[in-house]
């Protein structure tokens, strides 16, 4: 495939550098994909043949077929920045039938855009990894949204109000953001479901993510903190625990038909200039008392 991205690239008469400029991308990201070190993500590739001009519809779908077969050890490249822990988890993620997860905190990276990907590496990784790594780790995060195409997978994703209401990135960003994942609620396999302040403390539990496979696998409890993964289990007590208090929360959630018009209303209402907590006059403190 890498061989054939050059050559439509040069038959487009473009360069590496305009390509890279023209799909917002580091220079150093397109010349991994051309050199086969790293892999592409299905968003990423169809919108690289637009760029080239790629549109029979065999051709498409081959090197679409090309991509994700290349990808069968999921993420192995990224062994030197990701620990075996994570890449588990990415495995796991890759071939899960049910995926199902509750984040009070922030987006799931399988839902982050690549602005938003970027704030939140930017704000959680270590210093000892560098610009070019962290850049590593956001091609790693695009590539994993790849699992939302396959037609034999579902997700169901819980997400606190407040990840909706806390601009990452400014304005801009949470706006593309909100309309991202209206786009991505609207598919059938994809069940995003807002957790609403009203529910109280039944939104303080921490976020964990539950796997299940359709091949005799066991079903597997991931539970996270601010450094990652904290605890992982296949014991099925646990699982069962989690799954309960799932549906709890989806119980509790809005969901359905209403969640992209929910979604394209608070990004159309977001202010231009964030402002923090208004503390009101102190004449009505009593009355919030």
């Amino acid at each position: 495939m890498r061989t054939e991205l050059r050559k439509a690239r040069n038959a487009a008469g473009l360069t590496q550098r305009e390509v890279a400029q023209e799909m917002e991308w580091s220079p150093s990201k397109l010349l991994r994909i051309e050199a086969g070190e790293v892999g592409i993500s299905a968003n990423d590739l169809r919108s690289l043949m637009r760029l080239y001009g790629i549109t029979d519809g065999g051709v498409v779908e081959r090197l679409l077929g090309l991509a994700r077969g290349s990808r069968k050890m999921p993420f192995v490249e990224y062994r030197d920045i990701y620990g075996q822990e994570f890449l588990d988890f990415l495995a796991l993620e890759s071939s899960a039938s049910v995926t199902r997860s509750f984040q009070p905190l922030a987006l799931p990276g399988l839902l982050q855009t690549e602005e938003y990907a970027s704030e939140v590496i930017r704000a959680f990784t270590p210093e000892r990894f560098s610009e070019q790594q962290q850049q590593r780790m956001l091609e790693g995060r695009m590539l994993r949204q790849d699992s939302l195409e396959r037609d034999d997978a579902e997700f169901y994703f819980v997400l606190d109000e407040a990840v909706l209401r806390r601009q990452v990135g400014g304005p801009g960003v949470m706006r593309a953001q909100l309309r991202r994942l209206a786009e991505l609620a609207a598919h059938p396999r994809r069940q995003i479901m807002i957790l609403p302040f009203s529910c109280g403390i039944l939104a303080s539990q921490g976020p964990f993510t539950l796997f299940e496979f359709d091949e005799g696998m066991q079903p597997f409890v991931y539970r996270e903190n601010l450094h990652g993964t904290a605890s992982v289990s296949t014991a099925t007590e646990d699982f069962v625990k989690f799954l309960e208090l799932f549906w709890e929360l989806e119980e509790q959630a809005i969901k359905g038909d209403r969640i992209p018009q929910i979604l394209l209303r608070i990004a159309d209402h977001i202010e231009a200039e964030p402002h923090d907590l208004r503390i009101p006059p102190a004449d009505d403190v009593a009355d919030i008392a």
